[in-house]
This record gives C-alpha cells, structure tokens and sequence, in this order.
C-alpha cells in the first residue's frame, strides 16, 4: 500500500484466516445441531466433539511447536472458537485448555513445561479446570479464603471453590489460593499463588466434587478440599505471585470468550435472516416489515463493530503488548451484541424461538453466561473508569 494507506495494523475483515476456517467448518460439520440438541438435553459433556478438537491439533493452537502444539497466536485461535460458535456449537466445552496452559507456558519452570504440555498438545492430558470463584468472596478474587501451607515437600490446601468447570473431565486444574494470611501482606494482591493439580490424585485425596445444576449444560462444580495434597513440585512460579499470574491469563480468556461471543452473534443473525425470507404472515415475508429488520440490522452492525475491537485487542496480545482495556473492552462489546443479537432472533421467531428444534432458545441460554462470566459487564466498566478515564477506585 502506499505511504497515504499504510497496511492495516490488525485484521478487519473476517474473511481472513480462510484455510484455518474452512478446516474448523468441516469438523463442526460432523456435530450438527442435531448433536448439540442431544447434548444439550441430556445434560452431557460433549466428549465426541472435544476429543475431535483435540485430535486435530485446534485445542493445541497457543501452545509452542518446542512442546508440540501448533504454535498459532490468540488471533487465530480466537477464530477457531468463534467458528465452533458460528457452526451452532459451545466452544466453552473446550475453550479453557487455551487459555489455561498459558500459566505454564509463561510462568511455570521449564520442567513443568516440558511434563505437561506436549501431553496437553497430544491430548494425552486435559487442562480443563480453573478453581478461583469461591461462595464468599465471588469477584473479590484477593479476599479469598482458600489457604495452602507448606509442609516438606508438599502442600496441604483447604477451603471451597465454586463454578469450578470441567472439572469432571479434566486431567490437570489450576488452583489459586492464599499461602499467605491476608493481614501479614503489603497489598491485598499479595500472598497468594498458583497450583497445578493432577486431579486423579486430587479426588482420591482430599477433595470433594459437587455437581451444580445450571440454565446451561456447562458441567460446572463447587469444590470442597480438605487437606489436599499437592506437591511443592507443582507450584507455578513464585510464592504469592500468584495474583499476577492469573491477570497474565485473563486478557487471553477476555479476547477468546469475546470470539465465541461473536460466532454466536453471527449465527443468530444468520438463523433469524432466513427465517426471516422464508415465514411469510399476512401474504408476505415477515423479513419485509422494518419492524424485524431494524433489530437485525442493528445487532449485525454490532457484531461487526465488536469483532474490530476483538482482531485489535488480539493483535496487541499477539504482539506482547499491553492489552487489559482493549480485552476487557473486546469481550464486553462483543458479549452485549452476542445478547442483542440472541434477543432480535427470539422475536423474530416468535413462538418458534421457545421450540428447542430450532435451537434458539439453546443458544439465547448459553450466550446469556456472557453478561457474567468470567467478569461481568458491570466489572468490565469499573475497570475502563479506573484503568483508562482515570476515575476514582469504585471498589
């Protein structure tokens, strides 16, 4: 381009990336929304599916070739997870194991590295599980009460954890707890650290998993550990570091959960503009009143305006550079548009929305999470106060 229209410094267009999607387009193929209905009623984890994203190599995407990943960057695996949306799946099955080993990766020693990821990236192995949400504290993350003290060799950790997913098909968890007393720190964020747990081991000895029911089919848990024992091996990086480490992660899940927000966003405006073309009331389509475009053509905009915030916040990611406000503002952008999007597809199908044969209402469930989790819109906003306009601490 000339000097006038210099290149772009991040990708605009979702065409990009087209052999990478074709490729995820085919494997969703074989999972159509017939299977995604089944799992969704039986309250199952889709295991097929993430065994088939595991064997070709997509689950792998951040993790180095040295240790036998693919070695792309978020950006491309932002857009593995958005197409696994857009296709009628739930990438949140398996979206965790990309964001999860990149603890390892960047703050584990070169032997945890070594033990754990090429077997993560062979799939031998599943990094599935975060424990960091417990029933009191909720997002006052350094308020924690969880505490792991040191004896020999080993750890020993009590306490609760709360909406702890995949735990039950997981292999590995990371575990976040204070190994120093909140009253014996300078600042709150101190004192706490990061563990890798071998939950085989973990649930033999020491904790308890209990089951909880959602609105969605997420397979999300409360645990309860009662001197558990971890090895002193599995700490990752420094003593009461840990804080650091888990805000290290949260941009990558932030870009990651804002891609699946986008497919889904994308796949209510497709569903909603045909049926749009093909229902016809009072001797025409109902796709001609305004009434029906206007929500539609609003919510595309949306999505289209989120997905360059998202390519943006990845291309800094991708580049190592600071990045907290654009993923934070990537994944709050792109979760309302996702539920505006959920909301203009409801009406347009009317009763037919609440039919689980067209599977809306499954997909109106399962994007709705996204005004929560992992940090609610509200949190996103005090921290672009704080962080970026430069406002007083709200909290």
């Amino acid at each position: 381009m000339s000097k006038n229209h210099p290149e772009p410094a991040f990708v605009t267009d979702s065409s990009a990336h087209t052999d990478l999607r074709d490729a995820v387009r085919e494997l969703c193929r074989r999972y159509p929304d017939k299977y995604w209905r089944g799992v969704d009623r039986e309250q199952r984890y889709p295991e097929e599916f993430v065994k088939a994203l595991t064997e070709a190599g997509w689950l792998a995407a951040l993790i180095p070739e040295d240790y036998g990943g693919t070695g792309l960057g978020i950006t491309e695996a932002s857009v593995i997870l958005e197409e696994i949306n857009r296709a009628g799946g739930n990438a949140a099955a398996g979206h965790a194991q990309m964001y999860l080993m990149g603890t390892v990766l960047r703050h584990g020693s070169e032997a945890q590295k070594r033990r754990y990821l090429p077997k993560i990236a062979r799939g031998e192995l599943r990094l599935q599980a975060f424990a960091v949400t417990e029933p009191t504290s909720g997002s006052d993350t350094t308020k924690l009460k969880t505490t792991a003290v040191r004896r020999g060799d080993r750890y020993l950790i009590n306490g609760q954890k709360v909406f702890t997913s995949r735990v039950q098909h997981s292999d590995l968890m990371l575990l976040l707890a204070r190994t120093t007393p909140l009253d014996r720190v300078t600042k709150k964020s101190e004192g706490l650290s990061v563990f890798l747990v071998e939950l085989q081991q973990g649930q033999a000895k020491g904790m308890t998993v209990k089951p909880i029911e959602t609105m969605i089919n997420h397979e999300t848990n409360e645990l309860f550990l009662d001197n558990l024992e971890v090895p002193a091996e599995n700490l990752i990086g420094e003593e009461g570091k840990g804080f650091r480490y888990v805000l290290d992660g949260m941009n990558a899940e932030r870009i990651l959960i804002a891609a699946e927000c986008i497919g889904d966003g994308d796949w209510f405006i497709d569903r909603a503009t045909r049926y749009a073309k093909e229902r016809f009331v009072f001797d025409r389509p109902i796709g001609q009143n305004q009434g029906v475009q206007f929500p539609l053509a609003r919510a595309y905009v949306n999505v289209r305006a989120a997905d360059l915030m998202r390519y943006h916040a990845a291309a800094l990611f991708d580049r190592s550079a600071a990045c907290g406000a654009q993923a934070n503002m990537a994944k709050l952008l792109a979760a309302d548009a996702s539920w505006e999007a959920a909301n203009a597809a409801m009406q347009t199908h009317g009763g037919y929305g609440f039919a689980a044969e067209y599977d809306i209402e499954r997909k109106f469930r399962e994007t709705r999470l996204y005004q929560v989790a992992p940090i609610s819109t509200n949190l996103i906003l005090s921290y672009i106060a704080e962080h970026v306009l430069d406002l007083p601490r709200s909290y």
